[in-house]
Order: structure tokens, then sequence, then C-alpha cells
């Protein structure tokens, strides 16, 4: 495995940029008067800037303020917030290269990974411009003559998005446009490791027209400006990416104003490769599935459940292909993946190793962090593990992939429910029918069939059981910020 990476340091981050405004909102030390929350770079473990951050205080007169817009941008026609979003589209196309440039120095996911998901988001923007005009009622048959019964649909009003560090532009463009597109109002609260990108995106949502107050950016500590979005009434919505535990959290805290819920959790998910699937496509699969963003992902596969017939071919050409991955910094070329987010990312990985080679497993490639400066961890895989280690039990969040056997189908997809979790999974096979009685027995939100990699702006994205509830993508996504109103008109002749 080739596991070098360059020695130098990317350059100061505006240098690099050809529209340095894009990072109006940040400053460059944490010297300044006032409080301000500092973005690290995870490939070099030091300080890029430092941006102003929200309190309890600044995030109630946001909300506020968001509410008093609200009206005027509910008001505005389908047409023209449709407008609005295929131009925002247009600007987040043209400026790719800075903000890739911008997740990559404070995320650390290699440069053209960081591209990719600039793109994905704008998919999702120029979908929502569309879905804007679609937002449809229904008029309903009656019983009774000189009635009438309808449905309109309405905006929620303002809404709070939460979202995570690990795809920080394409996460907020997921909660964003379809709320815009329904006529809400929107504040996120970025994630403290990752808030250069949203305060990016909405430079450039001024830029494409959008009225002062309908998108705000909160920067800040969780612990205080959460409390405060779920406690205030204003707030009438709240779409959060990230942990059960936070998700559950939130839920218990928005019980006292009843909010509209939208919960994309923790997964743990399986990846099923059967002796009759093509072992060289599934091999690929799991690269694409497992190593992106360097396992940080919570649809990557969780574990590897081979049959036993293919069992020990299949683990030797995914060694090969794992022993190839190349790690270093996200602005080096040539690198797969980049660094983990912080320390504590590398020292969760380091302890679901180290229990599951004291529980028996054995190390086929990786298990070390790599020396020097960064968070940077090799890809790993480990043999022999069973359904009692911790890595089979959590989410890693992590470049490790634990490989199980199973005997048969029916051993299959029950060590694949044997999970709390619900959001992804994935399966190899080349018979129809195994492949239509597998998906409908899997308990996933989605499910991937020969494939690593599903998401789609056109197709539904969310989980069950304890991955959360609602949808991102497709037509479903806009339903999480309206609500259905019926009318009922009497004495018609």
């Amino acid at each position: 495995m080739n596991n070098d990476r360059a020695t130098t340091i990317a350059p100061d981050l505006p240098v690099l940029l050809r529209r340095p405004d894009l990072l109006r909102a940040c400053h460059g030390s944490a010297q300044q008067n006032g409080p301000f929350l500092p973005v690290m770079n995870p490939a070099t473990g030091r300080q890029l800037c430092t941006v102003p951050m929200v309190d309890a205080d600044e995030a109630r007169a946001m909300i506020a303020a968001a509410h008093r817009v609200w009206p005027a941008w509910k008001g505005v026609s389908a047409q023209k917030r449709a407008d609005f979003l295929h131009r925002y589209a247009d600007l987040i196309l043209a400026n790719v290269e800075d903000l890739a440039l911008i997740m990559t120095a404070e995320q650390g996911k290699p440069l053209p990974e960081a591209r990719g998901e600039v793109e994905h988001g704008a998919r999702y923007v120029r979908w929502y411009a569309e879905e804007a005009r679609r937002i449809y009622g229904t008029v309903l048959p009656t019983e009774q003559a000189g009635r009438r019964f309808m449905t309109v649909l309405e905006p929620v009003g303002v809404c709070a998005a939460i979202t995570p560090w690990n795809f920080p532009c394409s996460t907020v463009l997921r909660k964003v446009a379809p709320a815009l597109a329904a006529g809400c109002t929107v504040l996120v609260k970025p994630a403290s490791h990752t808030p250069l990108s949203a305060l990016a995106l909405a430079v450039l949502a001024q830029e494409a027209g959008l009225p002062a107050g309908v998108l705000q950016i909160m920067p800040g500590r969780a612990s205080e400006i959460g409390p405060v979005l779920t406690g205030d009434p204003l707030v009438r919505g709240l779409s959060f990416t990230g942990s059960t535990a936070v998700g559950k959290e939130l839920m218990r805290q928005s019980a006292t104003t009843v909010k509209r819920l939208s919960l994309e959790l923790g997964g743990h998910a399986p990846f099923i490769v059967f002796a009759d699937a093509d072992l060289d496509a599934a091999v690929q699969g799991v690269l694409v599935c497992k190593f992106r963003n360097s396992g940080q992902t919570c649809v990557c596969a969780n574990r590897l459940l081979v049959q036993e017939e293919v069992l020990p071919e299949f683990c030797n050409r995914l060694v090969r292909a794992v022993q190839g991955l190349r790690v270093g910094d996200g602005f080096s070329a040539g690198s797969d993946l980049g660094p983990l987010i912080d320390s504590a990312a590398v020292e969760k990985v380091e302890e679901h190793i180290a229990d599951a080679l004291a529980c028996g497993a054995e190390l086929a490639c990786g298990g070390t962090r790599n020396p020097g400066q960064g968070y940077f961890f090799a890809p790993t895989l480990l043999t022999g593990a069973t359904s009692a280690m911790r890595v089979a039990q959590e989410e890693t969040f992590g470049p490790v992939l634990p490989v199980l056997s199973f005997k048969d189908e029916a051993e299959a997809v029950s060590l694949a429910n044997d999970t709390p979790y619900g959001l992804a999974a994935y399966f190899y096979s080349r018979d129809i029918n195994r492949i239509q009685r597998v998906a409908e027995a899997l308990a996933f939100g989605m499910v991937g069939i020969n494939t690593g990699r599903m998401s789609s702006e056109a197709a539904p994205f969310g989980g069950v059981k304890e991955s959360g509830f609602g949808r991102e993508g497709s037509r479903h996504g806009i339903r999480e910020f309206l609500e259905v109103k019926t009318l009922c008109l009497g004495g018609l002749r």
C-alpha cells in the first residue's frame, strides 16, 4: 500500500481562491475581540482561520428576522422561487473550484471528491427549482351536493437545518433547496468543524438575489444554539443530519413546541457478497462504498458479509485493492483518502481495531495511523470478525471494515438486520430471484443492489428504525417543508 503523502502544506486558503470574498466572514486569527470559532485543517492539525460565533441571543434575533421575512418569501410566486434556485445553481457551478478548495481545506477530503460533492449539491438545487413549480393541491369528491373539499400545500414556516461536517456542501443544499422552493425561510447551523462551506454558499445565495433574512448561517456551539432552535415556537420545522444520540435529544427538546422533524441519523450498513456475485465488481463496490471520504459517511459499509464458498478468494482480491489506495493530503494529486476529521475520530478507529484484535480478528492490511502531522489513518481490513465485536456493532466512521462470513441467504439477512439502525444496505448477486427476495427482506430505507453508491437528487434518501425518518431528495424531499391544509366550500349551487 502506498500511504505516502506530500510533506508540503497547502498555501494559505485565501491565496488559493479565485474569489477570496467567499470567506468574507472569516478572520485570520483568534486574537480579535469577541467569540470566534477556530477552523482547523485536519491534514495539518493547524488552524486555518476563525469565524464569528453566534450566541443564544443572536440566534433568537436571527429566528425573529427569519419570521419577519417569511410572509414575503411565502408570497413570492413559485416561478420566481424556481428562477432564483436556477440562478443559485448556476453560481454554485461557476464557483465549483473555490467551493471545493474551501471544503478540502476545512474537511480534508481529496480535491476531486470535493468537486464532485459541490456538483452533486448543485443538482439538488436544480431539481428543487423544478419542484417549486409542482406543489400541487387536490380537489376531492364529496358525498353531498353543494360542497367541495380541496387541499392546498403551504410552507411550514421558519425552518432550521443542522448539518454535519462529513458533507459540508451537499447536506446544506439538500436541506436548503427544498425548503426555499417550498416557501420557507431557513436557518442553517453548520457543524463546528466545517462552517466555511455553508458561509460561502450563503454568499452565493445572496448574489443570486435571495432577500436578506431568508437564508442565515449560524456558526457556533451546538450546545448553545441547538436549544434555542428547538425551544423557540417560531421555528416550525427542523431537519437534522447526524448521530442517533443527538437526534433523540433534538426530538426530546422539540417536543415542547411540537415541531415538524426530519432526522437522518446513524447507520450501520451491511455489504453482502453472495457466492454467485461478480467478485471483481463487488470489490470495486466495496472500495466506492467504504473508503469514500475515508469511511466517514453514514451510508458506507460498516460490515462486510461474505459467503463462505468465496470468502478466501474475495478477501485476497479485496486486500490487493485496498493496499493500492493512497492516503494523503486532499490537495496532493493522486490521494484517494484524506485525513479523518480530528484526533477523537482517530482514537475511535484505534479502539475498534484493538477490540476486534483482542476478540480474535486478524489484521489483513492497514491498522495504523500515519506518523506526522494531521489525522491520517491507513485503510484497514479485519478478517475473522464476529458480531460480538464493537466494530460489528457500532458505527466506526472511519476507514476500517470487518469481514464476517455466512453460510446461506437466511443467515446473511439475519446478520444484516441484526442492528437498531436501518439507513443503507448493499448486496451483490446475479440471481434475479435472490435479488428480489433479499431486497424485500432487508430492513433498511435504501438498498443498493450490485452497486456501492446510490445517492441521487431524483431518489429519496433516508432510513428506518433508529436511523431516523423523513426523506431528502426526489419529490418526497420537498414534502418535509410543506403542510397540508384542507378547505371545505359549502353553499355551492
